[in-house]
């Protein structure tokens, strides 16, 4: 038998029985006493750092994640702050009208297709067209260099007296796309006229974008008025074939640029591109810092002819036919990644906006920061696609590849079997897709119908991309498909949007503000075109595809306002705002510690 244990200052249980039973209470209050210190011991800690349950959860701060910058002014000028007042007299304002007016009555068109400059009459109009720049602005022309770059490129240069700050670009295209003919008759105003109506001025160009080339001149013209003398250096660079392609003007231009000041030589370029939006009851500034990529896709088919009178079951029409049918019968996957800006306007939105949907801030607070939810990472982006779903195409293509079947061409006479049938694909990448995602698809589309009608399929194997249409002919296979990418480009790096102070991204948004108001939310954009920034990426990562002239009374917006179809147009409040813009941009740039 084993012994009672002892308990050091405690009575044996050998002792009397009233000694035993307060033994026992005696006993029970310690054991208590310790059950209840480890319990608070091990257990505190635990409940304070268990986690909350969902629903408990604090919501996500999305105004720490759109920060606004406050409205930013230079340091005083009298004289400049003078000139910012004129901009607002009807003198000015009947003076800008006039310029504009003038800039759209030179019939500046660039082709597709144009030959080399010097070679093809065609570009003669830019002759024109600088002739009348230098006849409007004639400070510019007496205190800025001016040069030339293939002949019709116009480089403008402001030295700055400290060499050690980089310059600041401002740029715009002289060039315009046609007018079909077959249109004349819709347009209100001629397309070359220019007319102002007491509101807008009229005709392709205005908008397209003459009015920011003229704003930016303006401005330069104001300040050296003013006597203002710049620290850093401004620079303005216009295309002239920014509508067909950019090689002969903006690629060559940029080229001379670097050559001049080396790469990462810019502190900030701003270019056309995306203006002001009203949604969900905000007023939204979104100076585009990413552009979607672009590949068109050239797909032939190759197959024996005939008379007409014994056909195939299938014509190589036939066959192109039913493949364009595969591939618009599913689009591309809809999808937001967070490199995406309208990622960040849905922040902007959720933070600022009275009406903002609350079903995407609900589906954008369930997302983690830098991981896509699980529903997203199985293909189903549900936040991207009830965007989509409330917003409509234009914004359904803010995060989505796009495709558009553009151009068909196929058959020379009614009765002879054409021999050749090809389409081109016009395809916008979207942010976090790649060109592969384009090439693998519409390989694995073609595959299947090549073997169904036993014809071989070349895909992408680079030979098309650098020859002439007839030498394209002469080496494609008889009996084939052939797919092809003549002309691609990547998705653009996209601009830093840093509100912290003396950043670029900071100094436009505090620019904006200052002109627009503290109400006006500054958000990135994204362009779903391409412009001539394409060809600059070497010389900054601070760049904005931005039109900063913005009339509240005008909600016709970027595609509203006939670009590339009739009737374009520009408002005169929006374009005297654009120089105001422009005039304490360039001023804030040169205070600016970047």
């Amino acid at each position: 038998m084993e012994k009672p244990v002892q308990y050091p200052g405690l009575p044996t249980a050998s002792g009397p029985p009233t000694a035993k039973r307060e033994l026992s209470r005696t006993r029970k209050v310690v054991v208590s006493v310790f059950a209840l210190l480890v319990t608070a011991y091990l257990f505190a800690p635990i409940a304070v750092a268990a986690p909350q349950a969902p629903w408990s959860r604090p919501a996500p701060n999305f105004a720490s994640q759109c920060k606004q910058p406050d409205p930013l002014f230079p340091s005083p000028n009298d004289k400049a702050d003078k000139l910012y007042e004129a901009i607002s007299s009807e003198a000015f304002k009947n003076a800008s009208i006039e310029r504009l007016s003038g800039a759209v009555r030179v019939k500046s068109v660039s082709y597709d297709g144009m030959g080399e400059v010097g070679a093809d009459p065609r570009w003669d109009v830019f002759y024109d067209f600088a002739a009348y720049l230098d006849k409007t602005f004639p400070l510019i022309y007496k205190h800025l260099d001016v040069e030339k770059v293939n002949t019709h490129g116009l480089l403008y240069t402001w030295k700055g007296s400290n060499p050690a700050l980089k310059p600041t670009l401002l740029m715009a295209h002289q060039d315009t796309v046609p007018v079909p003919p077959e249109t004349l008759s819709a347009w209100i105003h001629p397309p070359w006229g220019g007319v102002y109506d007491g509101r807008y001025i009229w005709g392709r160009g205005a908008s397209d974008c003459k009015n920011q080339l003229i704003a930016a001149l303006e401005t330069i013209e104001l300040l050296i008025q003013a006597d203002f003398a710049p620290k850093r250096t401004i620079l303005l660079s216009f295309g002239f074939d920014e509508e067909s392609s950019g090689d002969h003007g903006a690629k060559k231009l940029s080229a001379f640029i670097q050559d001049r000041y080396g790469k990462d030589s810019l502190a900030v370029i701003v270019d056309e591109g995306a203006t002001f939006e009203t949604t969900w009851g905000t007023v939204f500034a979104k100076p585009g810092t990413a552009e979607k990529g672009a590949t068109d896709v050239s797909i032939t088919v190759r197959m024996p002819g005939g008379h007409s009178s014994i056909p195939a079951d299938h014509t190589s029409i036939g066959v192109l036919a039913e493949l364009i049918t595969q591939i618009e019968s599913a689009q591309y996957p809809t999808s937001l990644a967070e490199i995406n800006p309208y990622y960040a306007q849905l922040q902007c939105g959720a933070a600022h906006s009275p009406s903002f949907p609350a079903t995407i801030k609900k589906l954008l607070s369930s997302r983690s920061p830098h991981k896509k939810t699980c529903a997203a990472a199985a293909g189903q982006d549900r936040l991207a696609l009830e965007a989509a779903r409330l917003g409509g195409a234009e914004i359904k293509y803010l995060m989505q590849t796009s495709q558009a079947v553009d151009v068909i061409t196929g058959g020379a006479k009614v009765n002879a079997l054409p021999e050749r049938a090809s389409v081109t694909i016009n395809h916008r990448i979207n942010l976090g897709d790649g060109l592969s995602l384009v090439y693998d698809r519409l390989t694995a589309l073609a595959g299947p119908i090549a073997d169904k009608y036993n014809l071989t399929l070349n895909a992408f194997d680079g030979k098309e991309e650098e020859e002439e249409e007839e030498e394209k002919e002469e080496e494609e296979e008889p009996s084939s498909i052939t797919l092809a990418a003549p002309h691609a480009i990547d998705i653009a790096p996209v601009t830093p949007a840093d509100a912290s102070r003396d950043r670029p991204y900071a100094v436009l948004a505090g620019t904006t503000r200052a002109v627009y108001g503290e109400e006006v939310v500054v958000t990135p954009g994204i362009m779903t075109g391409n412009t001539d920034t394409r060809f600059y990426w070497d010389l900054t990562r601070h760049i904005f595809r931005f039109g900063p002239g913005y009339d509240p009374e005008d909600q016709g917006g970027i595609l509203g306002d006939g670009i590339h179809t009739v009737n374009e147009r520009v408002s005169v409040a929006g374009h005297v705002n654009a120089v105001r813009w422009f005039l304490l941009f360039v001023r804030n740039m040169d205070e600016a510690d970047v």
